[in-house]
C-alpha cells in the first residue's frame, strides 16, 4: 500500500446528501381555542409586499390567524397559523403569492431503529447480564466530525483525532459559507443517540475520526490514516459512511478494511449513492471482509406524482438537497419551462413547472423558477436514469428530480393538454413504501472478484438523526451503514469472543430477502441477503460463513463445468445438530447443484461443506444465475445468496482517473483504475467550450488488470498549459468505453467525472 501514497490526492466522495427539511409543528388548535383545527402554513410574498405589510393585511382581514415566524433572509414570507377557512381567505389577500402547508416530520429513527427490530431486544442481556445496548463496545466512526456537545451525544462521545486539522478536537468543522458540516454528526446519532432520539446502540462508546474536511471531502491519506488510528485504539466497530467511483477489491481503502477485519475490528462502510445501475458500488464498499450496505426504504409515505385524468400514471420524486420538501395537499397547474431559462419560465407563477437538465446549472434552474413565481419545479434528467442533485444555497422552493422516460411523459401530456386548451394538471399521491431498495443505492458485484455487494441493505430514507443544533432527515447509504454498525455492536456486546466474520454472518444469515413492488425478488446484487434484522440476528443459534457465495465466470474455454465453494456451518447451540443444505429456487436447465444430504455438526463446533454448482456447456441460455442456498436445521432458516456469470460480464472499463503535479516542473501523475486491463489506453485533449481537439496527452499498450500510475511531461510536448476536457479511453477485447472530465494543466486541478459508462 506504501506504494500507492502517490494516490492521496483521490477524492472520497460521501455519498449522502440528499437534504430533506424537517420542520415540528405545535399542536395548536385547543390553544387557539377554535373548534376547526389549526394548521400551519408557509406564506410567500411577493417581492414588492414588505413583511411588516402583510402582517398588517393578515391582522386587518383575519384577525384569527397567528403569525408564528418571519422570514427575511433565505426565504422571504411568513409561517401562519389559522384553520382552513381562515387560509383560504389568507390566500386571496394582496402580497400573498402562495401558501403552502407546514408538515410535521416526526424523527425517522422512532420508525427505522424498531423496524430493525434493535427496540425489541432491549431487554435481553448479555453474557455478564447486562441489557443488550452497545454498553462497552467502542465504535469508530471516519467522518466529517462531530458535535460532541449535541445532548443526545454527549455522554457517549469518548474521543478520536482530526486528521484534516491535525489535533485531537474531531468537532464537526465548517463548509466554505462557513456553516457547520453535519454528516458525522447524523451518523453518530443513528448509532448511538441517547436524548430526544435514540440510536441503534444507544449506550456504545462513540470515537470521531476526523478525515473528511469542507464540503465533505477527504484524501485516501486521511481515510488510511483514520483506519490505522481506529486500529491503534482497539475499536471493535468501525463506520465508514462514504466512498470513491472505484470498483475494485485491491483499492487502499478497502485492502486497509481487510487488514482492520484481520485484527478484530467490524468494519462497516456504504456501498454508495450511483444506482441503480450494476457495478456501481465503490471502494471502501468494495472490501471483501467488510460488511457493506445498501439503503432500503422503512415504513413511509413517499410522494408521487399522476395527473388529472390520468391516475394510472405514477411518477416517484426524488428530493433536491437544499430546498423545500414537496408537501403539497392541492392540485397544481402544470407547464413546460424548457431549460430554465429565465426566459423559458414567463408562464410560471403559481405553477408546477417541469424543466429539462442541462444548458445552466441546476441550481440555476432553481432560482429561475422561484423568481418567476412558480409554485415547484421538476427536473427531469437529459440521459437515462434518475438522478441525485443538491444547492449548497438554501433554496426556499420545493425541488425534485425524475428520470427523463417520467419527464417525457409529462411533457407528452403537457402538449396534449394545450392542444386540447386545458392545462395540465398536477395531483400528488402518498404512497405506502416499505422494504423497497433506494433508487440511489449503488448495486454490486465487484468487478474482478465478482463478489457480492452490498453484503445487506438496512433503511436509509428520510432517517432523523442529530446534526449540530438540532436533528434533521437525510437520504443515503451514508445513513444505512450506521444501522448496521449499532446492530454490529449490540451482536458483539452480546458475543464478546465473536470474531468479525462470524458478526458479518449473523447479519447476513437472518437478513430478510426483499421483493420489488412487482413482487419480484430484488437479485443479491442489488440487497445482499437482503434487509437487518436484529431479533433474528441474535437469536440464532447457526453462523454459515461466507454469507453469499461468487462462482465467478464461466465462459468459452472454460474446461470447469463445475465450480466449488466451501461453507463453514457453526453449531453455537447445545445439542448436535443436523443440517440440510437445498437451492431456494430448484434447479435451472443447464446446471446442477451438488452438496452433502446433510451435515451433522456437534455442539460448539463446525465443520466445512463444499457446494458445488455443474453447467452443462451449451445448455445454458442466459447471462447470469443467482438466486437462494437454503441451510436448514437451526433455530432459523439460512439463505445464501450465490451468483455465477455464464460469460465475461459487461463491467465498467475504467473505473477512476486522477491527474495531479508529480513535484517537478511541468511534469504531472495520473492514475486510472482499470478493472481487467487493456490493450488500448488514451487520454485526448478537447477545448472545453468548442469541443475542438487539442492532442493525446498520453496512450499505452497492454496495461495489466488494477491500478495504472504513470508519469507524463509538457517539456518538449506540443500540449500547452491550460484548461481541457479530457476524455479517457479504453479498449479491452471487443469493449471500448470513454469517461469525460476536466482538467488543468496549470495547476493540475481535477474536476468531478462528467459521467462514467455503467
Amino acid at each position: 500500500m506504501a506504494d500507492r501514497s502517490a494516490i492521496k490526492a483521490i477524492i472520497l466522495f460521501i455519498f449522502c446528501f440528499i437534504f430533506m427539511g424537517t420542520t415540528f409543528v405545535p399542536d395548536t388548535a385547543a390553544a387557539a381555542g377554535q373548534s376547526e383545527p389549526a394548521e400551519t402554513v408557509i406564506l410567500a410574498l411577493e417581492s414588492g409586499t414588505t413583511i411588516a405589510e402583510a402582517e398588517k393585511r393578515i391582522a386587518d382581514q383575519v384577525p384569527q390567524a397567528l403569525v408564528t415566524e418571519r422570514y427575511s433572509e433565505a426565504f422571504h414570507g411568513l409561517a401562519v397559523e389559522a384553520t382552513s377557512s381562515q387560509i383560504e381567505e389568507i390566500r386571496r389577500i394582496d402580497g400573498i403569492s402562495r401558501a403552502d402547508a407546514a408538515v410535521s416530520y416526526p424523527p425517522a429513527l422512532n420508525e427505522s431503529v424498531p423496524f430493525i427490530g434493535a427496540e425489541s431486544i432491549r431487554g435481553q442481556l448479555d453474557e455478564n447480564g447486562v441489557q443488550l445496548t452497545g454498553e462497552g463496545i467502542k465504535v469508530g466512526i471516519i467522518d466529517t466530525g462531530i458535535d460532541y456537545n449535541h445532548p443526545d451525544l454527549a455522554d457517549n462521545f469518548k474521543g478520536g483525532y482530526d486528521f484534516v486539522d491535525r489535533d485531537d478536537d474531531p468537532m464537526e468543522g465548517k463548509d466554505k459559507n462557513g456553516k457547520d458540516t453535519m454528516h458525522g454528526t447524523h451518523v453518530a446519532g443513528i448509532i448511538a443517540a441517547n436524548g430526544n432520539v435514540r440510536g441503534v446502540a444507544p449506550e456504545a462508546e462513540i470515537y470521531m475520526y476526523r478525515a473528511l474536511g469542507p464540503v465533505g471531502q477527504g484524501s485516501t491519506e486521511q481515510i488510511l490514516a483514520a483506519i490505522e488510528k481506529a486500529m491503534e485504539d482497539e475499536v471493535d466497530v468501525l463506520n465508514l459512511s462514504l466512498g470513491s467511483p472505484v470498483n475494485g477489491p485491491d483499492w487502499p481503502t478497502s485492502e486497509a478494511l481487510d487488514r482492520a477485519a484481520e485484527k478484530g475490528i467490524i468494519a462497516v462502510t456504504s456501498s454508495g449513492n450511483s444506482g441503480p445501475s450494476m457495478w456501481s458500488v465503490g471502494s471502501p464498499g468494495t472490501s471483501k471482509s467488510a460488511i457493506s450496505v445498501g439503503a432500503s426504504i422503512p415504513p413511509l409515505k413517499m410522494p408521487v406524482l399522476s395527473l388529472l385524468g390520468e391516475e394510472e400514471l405514477a411518477i416517484p420524486l426524488q428530493p433536491f438537497q437544499g430546498t423545500m420538501p414537496w408537501t403539497f395537499r392541492r392540485d397544481l397547474p402544470l407547464v413546460h419551462g424548457g431549460l430554465g431559462m429565465e426566459k423559458d419560465l414567463k408562464n410560471a407563477r403559481n405553477k408546477a413547472v417541469l424543466v429539462e437538465r442541462g444548458g445552466i446549472p441546476l441550481a440555476q434552474k432553481i432560482v429561475n423558477a422561484r423568481k418567476a413565481g412558480a409554485a415547484a419545479i421538476i427536473i427531469y434528467n437529459n440521459v437515462s436514469g434518475t438522478f441525485m442533485a443538491g444547492t449548497e444555497e438554501r433554496q426556499p422552493i420545493p425541488a425534485v428530480t425524475i428520470d427523463r422516460e417520467d419527464g417525457e411523459k409529462l411533457l407528452e401530456a403537457i402538449n396534449k393538454h394545450e392542444s386540447d386548451d386545458a392545462p395540465a394538471v398536477l395531483k400528488t399521491v402518498l404512497k405506502e413504501e416499505t422494504d423497497h431498495m433506494a433508487f440511489f443505492s449503488s448495486r454490486g458485484p465487484v468487478t474482478s472478484s465478482w463478489d457480492i455487494k452490498p453484503d445487506v441493505v438496512a433503511p436509509g430514507v428520510e432517517i432523523d438523526s442529530t446534526v449540530p443544533h438540532g436533528y434533521l432527515a437525510l437520504n443515503g447509504t451514508s445513513m444505512a451503514a450506521p444501522h448496521v454498525a449499532g446492530a454490529a455492536a449490540l451482536i458483539k456486546q452480546a458475543h464478546p469472543n465473536w470474531k468479525p466474520e462470524q458478526v458479518k454472518a449473523a447479519i447476513m444469515n437472518t437478513a430478510v430477502s426483499l421483493t420489488d413492488p412487482n413482487g419480484n425478488a430484488y437479485p443479491p446484487f442489488v440487497q445482499g441477503a437482503g434487509r437487518v434484522n436484529m431479533q433474528k440476528a441474535l437469536r440464532t443459534d447457526t453462523l454459515v460463513a461466507p454469507g453469499a457465495l461468487s462462482f465467478g465466470v464461466w465462459g468459452e474455454g472454460d474446461d470447469r463445468d463445475v465450480h466449488t465453494k466451501k461453507l463453514v456451518i457453526e453449531n453455537h447451540s447445545d445439542e448436535e445438530k443436523t443440517y440440510q443444505l437445498e437451492a431456494a429456487n430448484g434447479e435451472t436447465i443447464g446446471m446442477e447443484w451438488k452438496f452433502p444430504e446433510s451435515i451433522k455438526v456437534p455442539p460448539g463446533e463446525a465443520r466445512t461443506v463444499r457446494a458445488s454448482l455443474q453447467i452443462q456447456p451449451g445448455a445454458v441460455e442466459f447471462g447470469q444465475l443467482d438466486g437462494l442456498l437454503v441451510v436448514k436445521g437451526g433455530n432459523e432458516t439460512i439463505k445464501i445468496p450465490y451468483l455465477l456469470f455464464i460469460n465475461e460480464p459487461d463491467y465498467p472499463r475504467i473505473g477512476a482517473f486522477e491527474l495531479h503535479p508529480s513535484g517537478k516542473p511541468d511534469e504531472f501523475l495520473y492514475e486510472a483504475y482499470i478493472p481487467g486491463g487493456a490493450e488500448e489506453f488514451e487520454i485526448a485533449l478537447y477545448n472545453p467550450d468548442t469541443y475542438q481537439f487539442e492532442g493525446i496527452l498520453d496512450t499505452q499498450k497492454n496495461l495489466e488488470a488494477g491500478l495504472v500510475e504513470s508519469k507524463i511531461s509538457l517539456k518538449g510536448s506540443p500540449i500547452k498549459e491550460g484548461k481541457y476536457r479530457a476524455v479517457i479511453y479504453v479498449k479491452s477485447g471487443d469493449k471500448e468505453e470513454t469517461i469525460e472530465t476536466f482538467i488543468n494543466l496549470d495547476e493540475a486541478v481535477i474536476a468531478p467525472s462528467l459521467g462514467e459508462k455503467r
